[in-house]
């Protein structure tokens, strides 16, 4: 697979690791493989994404619960760490908030468990992925989210192509002007397949696997 280099920040601890080919996800073909594993996994990075995206919500968005997305618990759990201490301008200070991760059926769909519901139900839900390209997943997130009565207060994303999914704010801190010539298509429209360009790896939130 070609060569991954970084797009780097002022902070050491928070860049986006990406390399450029022809690439397949579930939904999309993309001319770029975004690689968030180590921000999901170390805590220092994790720590500074969540640093990063909590200033939108830290002074006028309750949050009861994080619904983490592609393997997100980490920077979720981080985010709830920031937005719960003791601060006089931290509207969920001293407050509990949950870190859950969804379960998915065979056909996609988003499902919890009666032991979960609560923690969705009449609470402020936020969305919290490693990326929002195509908003299939996310949107199926919100949908669930409303399904089982909880109230979506936003999406967030290490990085996002779009500031709005289903109607609701998508906060990100890399977005496709840091490539500068990201694309996405669908498998009909490809530009990449027109042109013969063999298929370098299928991705998705795991990884990438090399064809």
């Amino acid at each position: 697979m070609a060569e991954l280099y970084k797009i780097r920040t002022k902070n050491k601890n928070l860049f986006l690791r990406v390399a450029k080919g022809h690439f397949v996800t579930s939904h999309s073909h993309t001319n770029y493989y975004i690689d968030v594993t180590t921000q999901k996994t170390r805590l220092s990075e994790a720590k500074a994404v969540a640093k990063e995206l909590v200033a939108t919500y830290r002074n006028h968005t309750i949050i009861d619960t994080i619904l983490c997305l592609d393997g997100t618990e980490v920077i979720g759990a981080c985010i709830a760490d920031d937005l719960t201490k003791e601060d006089f301008v931290n509207m969920n200070a001293h407050q509990t908030i949950y870190v859950i991760t969804p379960e998915f059926t065979s056909g996609g769909q988003l499902l919890f468990r009666d032991n979960l519901t609560p923690m969705i139900k009449n609470k402020h839900v936020l969305v919290l992925s490693a990326s929002v390209t195509t908003g299939e997943t996310a949107k199926a997130a919100i949908e669930a989210v409303k399904y089982y009565d909880g109230k979506v207060v936003g999406v967030s994303a290490i990085f996002a192509t779009t500031d709005i999914c289903d109607g609701y704010p998508v906060n990100s801190i890399f977005n496709p002007h840091d490539l500068g010539d990201y694309e996405s298509h669908d498998s009909h429209s490809c530009p990449l397949c027109k042109q013969g360009i063999k298929i370098e790896a299928l991705v998705n939130s795991f990884g990438y696997s090399k064809l």
